[in-house]
Protein backbone atom coordinates (compact mmCIF):
# COMPACT_ATOMS: atom_id res chain seq x y z
CA UNK A 1 0.00 0.00 0.00
CA UNK A 2 1.61 3.47 -0.86
CA UNK A 3 2.29 6.19 1.86
CA UNK A 4 -0.15 8.51 1.85
CA UNK A 5 1.13 12.59 2.20
CA UNK A 6 -0.27 15.50 2.73
CA UNK A 7 0.49 18.62 1.46
CA UNK A 8 1.41 20.97 3.96
CA UNK A 9 2.56 25.00 3.46
CA UNK A 10 4.17 26.68 6.52
CA UNK A 11 6.29 29.66 6.87
CA UNK A 12 9.68 28.71 7.59
CA UNK A 13 12.84 31.30 9.12
CA UNK A 14 10.78 34.02 6.92
CA UNK A 15 10.57 31.89 3.73
CA UNK A 16 7.18 30.32 2.61
CA UNK A 17 7.71 26.09 1.94
CA UNK A 18 4.93 23.79 0.54
CA UNK A 19 5.80 20.03 1.70
CA UNK A 20 4.52 16.86 1.02
CA UNK A 21 4.66 15.10 4.63
CA UNK A 22 3.51 11.80 6.24
CA UNK A 23 0.58 12.77 8.68
CA UNK A 24 2.80 10.51 11.38
CA UNK A 25 6.21 12.34 10.62
CA UNK A 26 6.80 15.08 13.71
CA UNK A 27 7.98 18.85 12.72
CA UNK A 28 11.10 18.07 14.14
CA UNK A 29 11.51 14.98 11.59
CA UNK A 30 10.26 17.42 8.52
CA UNK A 31 12.71 20.57 9.62
CA UNK A 32 15.59 18.02 9.94
CA UNK A 33 14.73 15.17 6.84
CA UNK A 34 13.00 16.74 4.28
CA UNK A 35 13.99 20.30 4.69
CA UNK A 36 17.62 20.26 5.94
CA UNK A 37 17.32 22.42 8.79
CA UNK A 38 19.50 20.72 11.01
CA UNK A 39 20.03 22.77 14.00
CA UNK A 40 17.23 21.75 16.09
CA UNK A 41 18.30 18.54 17.63
CA UNK A 42 17.04 15.11 17.99
CA UNK A 43 17.38 13.66 21.29
CA UNK A 44 14.41 12.24 24.23
CA UNK A 45 11.75 12.32 21.55
CA UNK A 46 9.05 12.63 24.76
CA UNK A 47 9.31 16.73 24.95
CA UNK A 48 11.61 16.02 27.96
CA UNK A 49 15.08 17.88 27.59
CA UNK A 50 14.49 21.04 24.86
CA UNK A 51 17.02 20.14 22.44
CA UNK A 52 14.31 20.50 19.59
CA UNK A 53 13.08 23.67 20.68
CA UNK A 54 11.17 26.24 17.99
CA UNK A 55 9.04 28.37 17.94
CA UNK A 56 5.49 27.90 16.21
CA UNK A 57 3.53 31.34 15.76
CA UNK A 58 6.02 33.11 18.34
CA UNK A 59 5.15 30.15 20.70
CA UNK A 60 8.23 28.07 22.19
CA UNK A 61 7.41 24.15 21.58
CA UNK A 62 9.18 21.36 21.46
CA UNK A 63 8.67 20.32 17.75
CA UNK A 64 9.07 16.42 18.69
CA UNK A 65 6.04 16.52 20.02
CA UNK A 66 4.52 18.59 17.07
CA UNK A 67 3.25 16.43 13.90
CA UNK A 68 4.27 18.68 10.61
CA UNK A 69 0.43 18.70 9.82
CA UNK A 70 -0.58 20.90 12.79
CA UNK A 71 1.97 23.35 11.56
CA UNK A 72 0.11 23.79 8.32
CA UNK A 73 -0.26 27.51 7.75
CA UNK A 74 1.89 28.52 10.78
CA UNK A 75 5.03 30.82 10.94
CA UNK A 76 8.22 28.52 12.64
CA UNK A 77 11.34 30.07 13.57
CA UNK A 78 14.64 27.70 14.08
CA UNK A 79 17.90 28.84 15.31
CA UNK A 80 18.60 29.03 11.47
CA UNK A 81 16.40 31.99 11.62
CA UNK A 82 17.97 33.94 14.57
CA UNK A 83 20.57 35.22 12.88
CA UNK A 84 20.20 38.16 10.41
CA UNK A 85 20.64 37.40 6.69
CA UNK A 86 23.95 39.51 6.54
CA UNK A 87 25.10 37.08 8.99
CA UNK A 88 24.82 39.24 12.02
CA UNK A 89 23.99 37.25 15.18
CA UNK A 90 20.75 37.41 17.07
CA UNK A 91 21.98 39.53 20.40
CA UNK A 92 21.00 35.93 22.59
CA UNK A 93 23.37 34.27 20.02
CA UNK A 94 26.31 36.90 20.69
CA UNK A 95 24.97 36.91 24.58
CA UNK A 96 26.09 32.69 24.53
CA UNK A 97 28.87 33.30 22.96
CA UNK A 98 30.26 36.24 25.27
CA UNK A 99 29.24 34.38 28.36
CA UNK A 100 30.49 31.04 27.47
CA UNK A 101 27.06 29.34 27.85
CA UNK A 102 28.11 27.31 25.08
CA UNK A 103 30.10 23.80 25.54
CA UNK A 104 29.41 20.62 23.60
CA UNK A 105 26.32 22.79 21.85
CA UNK A 106 23.81 19.81 21.81
CA UNK A 107 21.14 21.81 24.11
CA UNK A 108 21.92 25.11 22.27
CA UNK A 109 19.42 25.42 19.26
CA UNK A 110 16.69 24.85 21.97
CA UNK A 111 18.72 26.71 24.58
CA UNK A 112 18.76 30.07 22.37
CA UNK A 113 15.06 29.64 20.93
CA UNK A 114 13.69 29.54 24.79
CA UNK A 115 15.68 32.26 25.71
CA UNK A 116 14.72 34.26 22.08
CA UNK A 117 11.18 33.58 23.00
CA UNK A 118 11.56 34.40 27.18
CA UNK A 119 12.73 37.42 25.91
CA UNK A 120 9.96 38.10 23.25
CA UNK A 121 7.67 37.82 26.25
CA UNK A 122 9.80 39.55 29.07
CA UNK A 123 12.33 41.99 27.92
CA UNK A 124 13.95 42.78 30.83
CA UNK A 125 13.54 38.98 32.92
CA UNK A 126 14.13 38.69 36.69
CA UNK A 127 15.92 35.63 37.33
CA UNK A 128 13.25 33.82 38.66
CA UNK A 129 11.53 34.42 35.39
CA UNK A 130 15.05 33.12 33.27
CA UNK A 131 14.97 29.86 35.49
CA UNK A 132 11.33 29.01 34.82
CA UNK A 133 11.58 30.61 31.11
CA UNK A 134 14.64 28.04 30.41
CA UNK A 135 12.94 24.98 32.66
CA UNK A 136 12.34 22.74 30.07
CA UNK A 137 15.90 22.63 28.48
CA UNK A 138 18.30 20.63 29.57
CA UNK A 139 22.73 20.80 29.61
CA UNK A 140 24.56 17.91 30.74
CA UNK A 141 27.75 20.21 30.80
CA UNK A 142 25.67 22.25 33.03
CA UNK A 143 26.54 25.70 31.54
CA UNK A 144 23.44 26.89 33.49
CA UNK A 145 24.67 29.93 35.32
CA UNK A 146 26.77 30.76 31.95
CA UNK A 147 23.00 30.57 30.10
CA UNK A 148 21.10 32.78 32.91
CA UNK A 149 24.30 35.15 32.69
CA UNK A 150 23.60 35.64 28.68
CA UNK A 151 19.72 35.79 28.99
CA UNK A 152 20.34 38.59 31.35
CA UNK A 153 23.45 40.37 28.89
CA UNK A 154 21.08 40.26 25.63
CA UNK A 155 17.78 41.98 28.20
CA UNK A 156 20.23 44.24 29.14
CA UNK A 157 21.17 45.04 25.38
CA UNK A 158 24.93 44.31 26.27
CA UNK A 159 25.55 41.88 23.52
CA UNK A 160 28.46 42.16 21.69
CA UNK A 161 27.74 42.85 17.52
CA UNK A 162 28.96 39.39 16.40
CA UNK A 163 28.82 38.43 12.76
CA UNK A 164 29.97 34.63 11.80
CA UNK A 165 32.80 35.47 10.09
CA UNK A 166 34.10 37.46 13.16
CA UNK A 167 33.20 34.29 15.32
CA UNK A 168 35.40 32.45 13.09
CA UNK A 169 38.43 34.87 12.63
CA UNK A 170 38.37 35.37 16.32
CA UNK A 171 38.79 31.56 17.15
CA UNK A 172 41.34 31.36 14.72
CA UNK A 173 42.62 27.61 14.43
CA UNK A 174 40.49 26.44 17.37
CA UNK A 175 37.40 27.00 15.29
CA UNK A 176 38.47 24.81 12.75
CA UNK A 177 39.84 22.26 15.35
CA UNK A 178 36.24 22.72 17.45
CA UNK A 179 34.05 22.11 13.81
CA UNK A 180 36.89 18.92 12.66
CA UNK A 181 36.07 17.55 16.54
CA UNK A 182 32.08 18.42 16.60
CA UNK A 183 31.58 16.58 12.88
CA UNK A 184 28.57 14.75 13.35
CA UNK A 185 26.71 16.91 16.37
CA UNK A 186 24.46 18.31 13.82
CA UNK A 187 23.05 15.71 11.83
Amino acid sequence: MPQTTLPIELTVNGTLRGIDVAPHHTLLEVLRDDLQLTGSKECCLVGECGACTILVNGRSVDSCLVLAVEADGADVLTVEGLASPDGRLAPIQAAFLDQGGVQCGFCTPGQLMSAHALLAGHPHPTRAEIEEGMAGNLCRCACYEQIFAAIDQAASGAAPAVTGASVRAEAGDAWAGAKTSAEGLDQ
